[in-house]
């Protein structure tokens, strides 16, 4: 079975997590899990294979911006919203805020199925 840990909170380190979210598709990923639901990976739609989808969400735990959660066959995403916020006040609503103000992730979107 594939470990779907996230790092403790003290090891997410700055330049790993700002590398992570300056790609435009996780950050799009990131836009969607603001609202703090939790969201199957299938409901992910962004314009790339799925291999690339799941590598992008594996970068996003393995950076400890989300942590996944595994139910059977499926896997579910939450944002580690309270943790990045403890360990880096105020960067990540920064960094959404920018995200909105100049469209990055827009091309990202949700399916309203569990496709």
């Amino acid at each position: 079975m594939p470990d779907h840990s996230a790092p403790a909170d003290s090891h997410i380190v700055l330049p790993r997590l700002l590398g992570v979210l300056s790609d435009p598709t996780r950050l799009g990923i990131v836009r969607i899990l603001a609202d703090g639901a939790e969201r199957g990976w299938g409901q992910f739609d962004a314009p790339v294979a799925k291999s690339t989808l799941s590598h992008h969400l594996k970068m996003l735990r393995e950076a400890g911006v989300t942590q996944t959660r595994q139910e059977g066959t499926r896997c579910y995403v939450t944002l580690r919203r309270d943790d990045l916020e403890a360990r880096f006040p105020g960067l990540l609503s920064a960094l959404l805020s920018a995200a909105v103000a100049d469209h990055v992730g827009e091309h990202v979107s949700e399916r309203d199925d569990q496709g």
